[in-house]
């Protein structure tokens, strides 16, 4: 059993990069969702209710992230490497109040453009407060604006046993996941409570309740009933969806693709 893809999606709600190696932190991925779009209010802007933040790919080169609209290269943007500098601000991510660092009315324009209405793209500094949920922290761990855990993992095993009873398979994009393992039996990562890869442990912290955003198709944006209704009619559990699993970095490492994935502990 080992690795076979890892994702950082350096906006939020925006398209995810692939990438041969990660360093884990404890707030996630390196360049991880460390940047967010909120609206003039300092609420987060979601994919679950624009669609079509799905169309803008993300891709990181020496100077920074470079933005592009998935249908016209022409429409691109690049976001310099964020320093710790800029207007303090403060923003909500689902119940958390955080404070941000506001970039640049630059950006902001051009975000804004794309989406029809006045938006501002933050930044989490080094010193942001976002805790991980004291019911599964273990050290008081932290978070980016990720929704509320570092890290998701998912089996593709699992997604080929959803794939086998949709008449249209769909990719792992829609689940967005930091890690996807190979190997493994369809959904074994239930039963896992601590793993290893390559120079990281992780607490698997708890299942991932999913949303509409898998419903939403990564290179149109267009909405549709599946894979939400096929995977609400055999992984429901207290009214919530559950595919793949959030997990916790207990310590700071690099971990690459073909990584093996060691199993430490079970649950019970």
């Amino acid at each position: 059993m080992f690795v076979q893809d890892l994702h950082i999606y350096p906006v939020k709600s925006l398209g995810g990069i692939r990438v041969k190696s990660a360093l884990a932190l404890q707030r996630g991925f390196q360049f991880d969702r460390r940047l967010m779009l909120t609206d003039t209010d300092g609420s987060f802007i979601t994919q679950r209710v624009y669609h079509q933040l799905s169309l803008l790919q993300t891709q990181l080169d020496e100077d920074g992230i470079v933005i592009t609209h998935k249908k016209d290269a022409e429409q691109q943007t690049r976001i310099p490497f964020y320093r710790n500098g800029g207007e303090s601000t403060t923003v909500s991510v689902w119940d958390d109040t955080v404070e941000a660092l506001h970039l640049n009315e630059d950006i902001d324009e051009w975000f804004s453009n794309f989406l029809q209405f006045p938006c501002k793209l933050v930044y989490l500094p080094e010193n942001g407060i976002r805790p991980v949920d004291t019911r599964y922290a273990e050290q008081g761990e932290q978070v980016s604006f990720a929704d509320a855990f570092p890290y998701l993992l998912i089996g593709q095993a699992s997604l080929d046993d959803l794939n086998s009873r949709l008449d249209i398979p769909v990719p792992m994009n829609r689940f967005r996941p930091s890690i996807v393992v190979t190997g493994s039996s369809a959904f074994e990562e239930d039963t896992w409570k601590e793993i290893r890869i390559g120079e990281v442990r992780f607490k698997v912290a708890k299942p991932c309740a999913r949303c509409i955003l898998t419903t939403v198709d990564q290179e149109t944006g267009i909405r549709g009933k599946e894979p939400l209704y096929t995977l609400s009619k055999y992984r429901t559990t207290n009214n919530k969806v559950l595919f793949g699993q959030n997990l916790i970095a207990l310590n700071e490492g690099l971990i690459s693709e073909n990584d093996p994935v060691e199993i430490l502990l079970y649950k019970d």
